[in-house]
């Protein structure tokens, strides 16, 4: 279906009357269109016949509508159905009357860099909810930024990109310039693509709006996207202070690139700290009008700048407004009339006036020269204006550089601390960003002091979980390294002996988030195990006294007597913990082991036997060859290690 004044009218499956043509394009055009049904303005796409012969486009373009129709994002535009009017395909979208953001380009406006900061975390907010659901725009541009009539973003043409992508028929010269303006590093590749790209698109679409410039543009389609393969976003001081953000946004490498959410996250991060964006340049298009009065035509240009409306003498002038009069209308007779002119005025005699009010004029005119001097002076009345450029999120010298490249004096007055910039950076300016003011004025900045200070609760005899868990209570990190542990006399093991940060021991106040150094005590220091005596009552009698638990334990000893100690465990002079168990163990003497049962074994299995236990083989009584059938000493019977056994056999 092509555009012309008899489409005009048509209604599309019984039920889309087709009110107006809003535009047209290589691939589409759109029509404003009454819903019947529902009695609501729509926005009716229809695509161009050279697509319907596409059997792959038209597969892709069904599936693609279906996905699209199911997304419900305040910054995606709504997709309320799809269907074909003689066999040519068609969707039907809400209408928004803001027009894009390419017809605020056109007009050879720009938007402040507030203004980009909302359309740009509006837009990667709608980007973020598609991509998590698998659907990646391709074709971000202005002309797919859309704004309602609060100027609220919403993205369109989400899957009219990818079944474009994959059709055989190919558009006409030109028609994908607008697309390869905006295109992402990969596309120029010819690699996979991911959300990431749209990323990518929009970070140039957002440079544009502020700059009225796009970058990497190059003479040919294919040399603006070689332009752009491995290059970082130009910088630009117009961008301040959503330079990083965009310059992450357009990073070349598509693993460094930040996704949509992390885009959103950060603009709105901005926003809370930048001052309210005047709302943009949009003109609300007349079809929200249900009525239109007849005979009502709008007001000209020069119709709506004029300030004082020219009338005739006798004509009506409205209220509040003074007429215009001619400058010959102020002759001398005017000003010098007869006193017959005015009855009961007193009588003016003309020459003798002329002669006094020259010179009072030109004294007059002498004072009114100089107070008008002495205004302009104090005023700066002819000294040019400037734009005040954003310096929040800024260093001090940064942001005396940025303003004095704009004309204008840096002064800083008091500091504050903040939760979100750093220290030494501009937190806030008076007056805000896209005031205007006369050159070499100054602009008032507050900054930052870092992070407010946070009271550190007591912590003294808590153990490690609950000293963290009351740090954490009031936004600060706790942290009990095993290597700063200390012993304690007085503070029981496992609480907190004290604690630290950037070496202040137990500090009152630290800044916020910060970590703070907990150290858990070990228990008392431990102390020297004394020397015992000989016997067990002289040791027992020791350890009690130092501080130890003695018991008592026993042990073979071929060089200690029977009954006296071997040693203590722990030995005498390691370090043990107060209160802690010393083992004394006393001699039973040389070890002993009792004779083995040999009653049955050759006399080489029963030295075998003996050898094993630590006892030798002695005198053998009776034939070599026999069975052992006693020994001596006797078997069980329990002897020194080393005895001699004698083996009798038969």
């Amino acid at each position: 279906m092509r555009p012309s004044p008899e489409s005009i009218g048509s209604v599309l499956s019984g039920r889309y009357r087709l009110v107006s043509l809003l535009g047209t394009g290589a691939s589409a055009n759109v029509y404003l269109a009454q819903d019947l049904t529902l009695e609501r303005q729509v926005a009716v796409k229809i695509l161009q016949p050279n697509l319907v012969t596409d059997e792959s486009f038209l597969k892709r373009f069904r599936a693609e509508a279906r996905a699209v129709a199911a997304l419900n994002h305040p910054n995606v535009l709504r997709v309320f159905d799809w269907g074909e009017e003689n066999d040519v395909p068609y969707l039907v979208t809400e209408y928004l009357p803001g027009g894009s953001l390419k017809d605020i380009l056109d007009q050879g406006l720009t938007l402040s860099v507030e203004q980009a900061a909302a359309v740009g975390s509006e837009a990667a907010a709608g980007l973020a909810y598609a991509h998590a659901r698998g659907l990646v725009h391709r074709d971000i541009k202005p002309a797919n930024l859309l704004f309602d009539e609060e100027g609220r973003a919403r993205i369109t043409d989400f899957g009219v990109a990818r079944a474009l992508a994959e059709a055989s028929w190919t558009e006409p010269v030109g028609a994908m310039i607008g697309t390869v303006r905006y295109a992402s590093p990969e596309q120029a590749e010819g690699v996979a693509m991911d959300g990431r790209a749209d990323v990518y698109s929009l970070a140039l679409v957002l440079y544009e709006a502020i700059t009225g410039e796009i970058p990497f543009i190059g003479d040919t389609p294919l040399a603006t996207l070689r332009a752009r393969v491995g290059e970082p976003l130009p910088y630009d001081d117009r961008l301040i202070p959503l330079e990083v953000v965009l310059e992450r946004a357009a990073d070349p490498e598509v693993e460094t690139r930040l996704d949509a959410a992390e885009v959103a996250a950060r603009l709105e991060s901005l926003i809370s700290i930048m001052p309210p964006p005047m709302p943009l340049p949009i003109a609300v298009s007349a079809a929200l009008t249900d009525t239109i009065i007849p005979g009502f035509r709008a007001p000209s240009t020069d119709e709506l700048t004029q300030i004082t409306p020219a009338v005739s003498g006798s004509g009506f002038v409205p209220s509040g407004v003074v007429a215009a009069v001619p400058a010959a209308s102020f002759d001398q007779q005017t000003i010098l009339q007869p006193p017959e002119a005015f009855p009961g005025a007193p009588v003016i005699r003309t020459d003798r006036t002329r002669r006094r009010v020259w010179p009072w004029l030109l004294l007059a005119l002498f004072v009114a020269a100089a107070i008008f001097g002495l205004f302009a002076y104090t005023t700066k009345l002819f000294t040019p204006s400037v734009a005040v450029p954003s310096v929040i999120g800024q260093t001090q010298n940064q942001a005396r550089t940025i303003l004095a490249n704009h004309h204008l004096q840096a002064t800083f007055g008091s500091e504050r601390y903040s939760d979100t910039v750093p220290a030494g950076s501009v937190i806030s300016q008076n007056p805000g960003p896209q005031a205007t003011l006369k050159e070499n004025s100054s602009v008032a900045l507050v900054v930052s002091q870092g992070l407010p200070p946070v009271t550190v609760p007591p912590l003294a005899g808590m153990t490690c979980n609950q000293a963290t868990a009351a740090l954490a209570a009031v936004k600060l990190v706790g942290s009990c390294p095993t290597s700063i542990a200390a012993y304690s006399a007085t503070v029981p093991a496992n609480k907190v002996v004290s604690w630290t940060y950037q070496g202040t021991q137990n500090p009152t106040a630290v800044p916020l988030h910060a970590t703070v150094n907990i150290v858990i005590s070990k228990g008392p220091p431990p102390i020297a195990v004394p020397a015992v005596g000989t016997s067990w009552d002289a040791a027992k009698a020791t350890l009690s006294q130092a501080g130890f638990k003695p018991v008592q334990g026993t042990e073979y000893s071929s060089t200690v007597p029977i009954g006296q100690v071997t040693r203590t465990a722990p030995a005498a002079g390691s370090l043990a913990q107060r209160g802690s168990t010393v083992t004394v163990y006393t001699s039973l003497g040389p070890p002993q082991v009792p004779v083995p049962n040999l009653i049955g074994d050759s006399v080489a299995a029963a030295t075998v036997a003996l050898s094993k236990v630590g006892l030798k083989i002695g005198a053998v009584y009776g034939p070599p060859g026999g069975a052992v059938f006693s020994t001596s000493p006797s078997i069980g019977s329990s002897v020194l290690i080393g005895t001699v056994v004698n083996l009798y056999v038969r």
